[in-house]
């Protein structure tokens, strides 16, 4: 049986920069193939040399043992290989149905408005998508965007679906969902190229995994037979680090810190539908993890807690000053950092230099009477680049040019140039490398060490591993809490709603301060 695709030494270059250097990639039909590597490793430029979104300088792409398309012919590379893209390719204006059809409106003519809907309707309940058809696409929360535009690529009916990055941003039902509907694919002799930097899931999906490193092909390999801790090194080309890359950040917690005031308290703080009324307590020197899925509340308070969204009732504090609710100003003004979930829409100007990202909350401190001097703006940038390490040809590169883990750290530069008392941090490490993981982490670490309060908003785990405590939310509800010795399996049962001993298997939520 011929490969649902076959790559074999594929070349390509931009200018001096070798970004595939002669490699290598075999999917068979129905087989669930990852693509791993460090953000720079050559697997979006694959992905580009797959789709028919750029030319190889050398090497050959066969799918179902037949050269590819001409480069060009974007249907006919349609018809071999669909992709789902980490950044949302949707239409914001548009509705679902206009995003899902875009392109290839049914029938001649002028477009007929509900037979289009009809038919998005029941693509959409195929992939078990509940989202109507008439919203607006900008109105969609991060998942549903998410299987909007996964149901939009599988309806071409590719032999080869490309995921990149599909569950950065997906809760644990909606990666559930996701995984379910893979394997009916497989079962039907789909296959599909799976980019994943969450490692756990590359083991509980995929059958094969091949990693890129430096543009190169390291190995292949079936993935019940490559431990994770020689994956690990064979994408970092170091040593192997014992269970996965979440040895360092589980040395990095440290010990419980000692009692001191709090710098951020919450009080009765509560927002209707999100979540129920909640008390915090954050001192100097600790990070608190907020875990849960999508649909916890978790995030919600994250947004609340930096001005985002406006509770129903309860009070914010910082340094013992209270806090406007629902103003980001005055969260800024008050000393409250945020690094958003969604780096692409809430933490950066794409079209902007790393200077001017940076530097977007620190305006007013650039030059006398409300003026910016660029030589100012260029020298506080360059200090964020050195302190965080982000890689960039300097300051007036355009973040677009940055890898995801580097531009992640603009982001985080820009919640830390104003000397944050309190960092709030939504998924920080979605979409980037287990290298990156390691540096973005240490950094919010290094915040709290330096005497700062720290919160983390996630249901990623090694997000959670750098915490020294680990409040779980569950509907809204506070149902457990853990120091940080937890076990994945305590952990992600709490999330996803048991607690042994709870009587009904759901914790009652905390009433004393947490």
């Amino acid at each position: 049986m011929h490969a649902a695709v076959r790559a074999e030494g594929v070349v390509k270059r931009f200018g001096p920069t070798t970004a595939l250097d002669g490699v290598d990639l075999t999917v068979r039909p129905g087989e669930a193939h990852a693509l791993v590597g460090r953000n720079g490793a050559g697997k979006s430029t694959l992905v580009s040399v797959l789709t028919g979104m750029a030319r190889p300088d050398a090497g050959s792409v066969t799918f179902g043992g037949e050269p590819a398309p001409p480069y060009g012919d974007t249907s006919a590379w349609r018809a071999k290989a669909a992709c789902v893209y980490q950044k949302s390719m949707i239409v914001p204006d548009l509705t679902v149905a206009e995003n899902l059809y875009l392109g290839r409106f049914p029938g001649t003519g002028p477009i007929r408005w509900r037979e289009l809907r009809a038919r998005a309707r029941e693509l959409l309940a195929e992939y078990g998508v509940d989202v109507e058809p008439g919203e607006r696409a900008k109105d969609l929360g991060v998942e549903q965007r998410q299987f909007v535009e996964i149901a939009r690529a599988l309806s071409f009916g590719a032999r080869l679906i490309i995921l990149d990055e599909p569950t950065a941003r997906l809760d644990a039902g909606g990666i559930e969902r996701l995984f379910a509907k893979l394997r009916e694919l497989q079962e039907q002799g789909v296959a599909f190229l799976f980019i994943s930097h969450h490692l756990q899931e590359v083991y509980e999906l995929c059958d094969t995994v091949t990693v890129y490193r430096d543009a190169r092909h390291i190995v292949t390999a079936p993935v019940a037979e490559l431990p994770k801790a020689e994956l690990v090194a064979a994408m970092t080309g170091e040593g192997a680090v014992a269970d996965g890359a979440s040895a360092a950040l589980v040395s990095q917690a440290g010990e419980p810190v000692e009692e001191r005031e709090p710098v951020l308290r919450t009080e009765g703080l509560a927002l209707a539908g999100a979540y129920e009324p909640v008390d915090l307590a954050v001192r100097p020197g600790e990070v608190l993890g907020l875990a849960g899925a999508a649909a916890s509340g978790n995030t919600a308070i994250g947004e609340t807690l930096v001005g985002m969204r406006a509770p129903d009732g309860g009070r914010i504090s910082v340094g013992g000053r209270a806090v406007r609710t629902g103003s980001v100003p005055d969260a800024l003004e008050a000393g409250i950092g945020y690094v958003p979930e969604d780096r692409h829409r809430q933490g950066l100007v794409l079209t902007r230099s790393v200077a001017e990202n940076a530097t977007l909350t620190v305006a007013d401190q650039l030059g006398p009477y409300g003026t910016v001097l660029p030589s100012r703006t260029r020298e506080f940038a360059q200090g964020m680049i050195d302190s965080l390490d982000i890689k960039t040809s300097g300051p007036g590169q355009e973040v677009t040019g940055l890898s995801g883990g580097n531009q992640q750290k603009v982001v985080i530069a820009r919640a830390l140039a104003r000397d944050p008392g309190v960092l709030v941090a939504i998924r920080p490490t979605a979409g980037v490398d287990v290298k990156s993981k390691d540096a973005l982490l240490g950094v919010v670490r290094r915040v709290a060490d330096g005497g700062a309060a720290a919160v983390i908003v996630s249901d990623e785990l090694d997000d959670l591993r750098v915490c020294d405590r680990v409040l779980v939310l569950f509907h809204g509800r506070t149902v457990a809490e853990f120091g940080s010795g937890w076990s994945d399996r305590e952990l992600v049962a709490a999330m996803e709603g048991f607690v042994p001993g709870a009587g009904d298997g759901v914790a009652a939520g905390k009433t004393e301060e947490s």
